[in-house]
């Protein structure tokens, strides 16, 4: 058996995770959480922003993790993750809000990877492919 069908499964793991832990602290956190979102220019209300962001942490987390319309998803957290970084982390002048930006642009560069390459062997999309007849 080839170890590399493995590699696209373990990708998606160390992703999705900490997007669903993200999601689970936001929960947990409701009022910081709120006075984070606040403290930003995003254009949006806050109950929105809120479960906006715990609904697409979560949610595309999981949806990641099992491999599951996972181009569509990937694509969603990577716009995440390019609005996060422009309005939450652009006071260059801090180097933690730095780490966190670059470390956003990182997060975007994995996800278009999955983009481009799909869920991988052990997935749901893969799955689904095979009893239509697809790969």
């Amino acid at each position: 058996m080839n170890a590399s069908r493995y590699l696209p499964f373990i990708g998606r793991l160390f992703i999705g995770l900490p997007f669903m832990v993200s999601g689970l602290s936001k929960l947990a956190a409701h009022s910081a959480t709120i006075a984070f979102i606040a403290s930003s220019k995003l254009p949006l209300p806050l109950p929105l922003a809120y479960a906006g962001a715990v609904i697409v942490e979560i949610g595309c987390g999981l949806l990641i993790v099992l491999g599951y319309q996972t181009r569509i998803v990937a694509v969603v957290l990577a716009l995440f993750c390019l609005a996060t970084a422009a309005f939450f982390h652009t006071n260059f002048a801090d180097p933690n809000q730095t780490f966190h930006f670059i470390k956003n642009l990182i997060m975007t560069g994995g996800l278009l990877q999955i983009v481009a390459f799909g869920a991988g062997a052990i997935s749901i999309d893969n799955r689904y492919s095979k009893d239509r007849g697809g790969q």
